[in-house]
């Protein structure tokens, strides 16, 4: 079966094939390091970190890009509002320099990079600081200026839409009318609406240009980035679907009419949003969880993981504690029953960790090729377990085959040492048991789960699991 992705920009699943195979370019938006990400923002790189997982998984060679913007991003899509660095600046009350700005960049990030860990994603190995590429802003921005798509306000340098003519392709329609008229009124020396900056002036704090002091727009520096490393056009750009209206739009156009080559990406993917009830998750809302919330209560943050990975990446997911829970529960089964299957045989001085069935990694890679089926892949696995006419061997080889794709952290476990207090807890159970002395035994089994231990009795003999 063929590669199968959910393209943006066409509306439908089409066949992936790269532009220079078995390479693939893969930009996917970062973060805005003026704060900790929430766990809204982090779908986007566990939607990312699948795909590039299956898709290596599937003999390609990814090379994958993501920008740290810690510059230029306006809180309002209509290039006013606050800088968002300058607000993580004011909120810690830091002076307005650009060595400061870097300062809380590089403290973000490190954070960022934290959690991208715990969540078991792998960290891109282009991973790159907007504020390091202005000059590449600044060159693209020129060469727009020599096409006449650009014009100067008395704020900035702007994109002429009107000199695009299938300007918003990726969005699918134009703005509304209320949308249209409020982005000019926050500006009225633009001359379209949907006009976007690619240089902000600011004269106290910014970099130089030739066209005044001041920072690249959001827009240009993805586009920037994006050429420097992956050329003028490449394979895959993901992000969340809030970047698909102004973002990536905007990113399209100024690629595509600087360059003068279509298309400017092949694909493009994004992910749906987390929501607290009815509503997206956001900072600004003050909404938001922090993975760090689900490590003070004693989580495993790769819980989020599997949970995230019980939806599609195109479905919008609700947020819940009992939701959450449900899959802490379902993952620790997976955990026990891989843990269940033994250690590796010694066959003939040799550790035989036994071989990956064919049938099942077939099924396996004919749901994540179909537009990364993350749901079907996960009930393949619980199937996994529950065959009988497999070897424990083969199950831990064809589950950590998976793996390679799911990045739940099979290959981590350890077998956990259970405390002496409760082994000899289950041996005196066990022994009531044997005499009969079934309150004794229910007894001492409540014990044990206070411990946090359950036992479990199985063909005359019991095992020890960890609740």
């Amino acid at each position: 079966m063929s590669l199968k992705f959910y393209n943006t920009l066409s509306r439908e699943k089409e066949i992936f094939t790269p532009i220079n195979p078995p390479d693939v370019g893969f930009y996917s938006c970062g973060p805005t390091v003026y704060n900790y990400a929430h766990i809204g923002n982090l779908r986007s790189y566990v939607f990312a970190d699948i795909l590039q997982k299956t898709l290596e998984y599937c003999g390609y060679k990814v090379h994958r890009v993501m920008n740290i913007t810690d510059i230029g991003h306006l809180s309002s899509d209509a290039d006013s509002g606050e800088d968002k660095m300058t607000k993580g600046l004011l909120r810690e009350g830091k002076e307005l320099t650009l060595k400061n700005m870097r300062e809380l960049a590089e403290f973000y990030t490190e954070k960022f990079k934290d959690d991208l860990r715990a969540l078991n994603i792998q960290i891109p190995h282009g991973i790159y600081f907007a504020s390091d590429y202005v000059k590449e802003d600044v060159d693209l921005i020129k060469k727009l200026e020599e096409k006449k798509y650009t014009y100067k306000t008395s704020d900035g340098v702007y994109f002429d839409t009107s000199k695009m003519p299938d300007y918003g392709i990726l969005w699918g329609s134009k703005k509304n009318t209320d949308e249209s008229h409020s982005r000019i009124s926050e500006n009225p020396e633009k001359r379209n609406a949907e006009d976007f900056a690619l240089w902000k002036f600011n004269s106290k704090i910014g970099f130089e240009s030739p066209w005044g002091t001041g920072f690249p727009g959001w827009h240009i520096e993805c586009s920037a980035m994006g050429i420097k490393f992956l050329g003028e056009q490449f394979d895959l750009h993901t992000g969340g679907i809030d970047h698909i209206p102004t973002h990536h739009t905007n990113e399209i156009a100024q690629s595509e009419c600087a360059t003068g080559k279509k298309p400017f990406v092949k694909f493009w993917m994004h992910n749906e949003f987390v929501d607290t009830g009815s509503e997206k998750m956001a900072k600004s809302k003050g909404n938001f969880l922090r993975l760090e919330s689900f490590t003070e209560k004693g989580i495993n943050p790769i819980t989020y993981r599997f949970w995230l990975l019980m939806a599609s990446y195109r479905t919008k997911v609700n947020f819940s504690w009992e939701a959450l829970g449900g899959s802490e529960t379902a993952l620790k089964r997976l955990y026990n029953l891989y843990m269940a299957l033994g250690p590796a045989l010694e066959l003939a001085g040799k550790p035989e960790t036994g071989k990956v069935y064919k049938e099942y990694q077939n099924k396996f890679k004919e749901y994540v090729e179909d537009d990364l089926d993350t749901p079907r892949a996960l009930s393949l696995l619980w199937d996994v377990f529950k065959d009988q006419n497999m070897s424990d061997a083969d199950k831990k080889a064809t589950i950590l085959d998976f793996d390679k794709v799911l990045g739940l952290g099979f290959e981590n476990l350890k077998k956990e040492i259970i405390p002496e207090e409760v082994t000899g807890l289950a041996k005196e159970r066990e022994l009531a048991r044997k005499n009969k002395d079934f309150k004794k035994s229910d007894e001492l089994r409540k014990e044990i789960n206070s411990l946090g231990y359950e036992v479990k009795d199985m063909n005359g003999e019991y095992k020890i699991n960890k609740i």
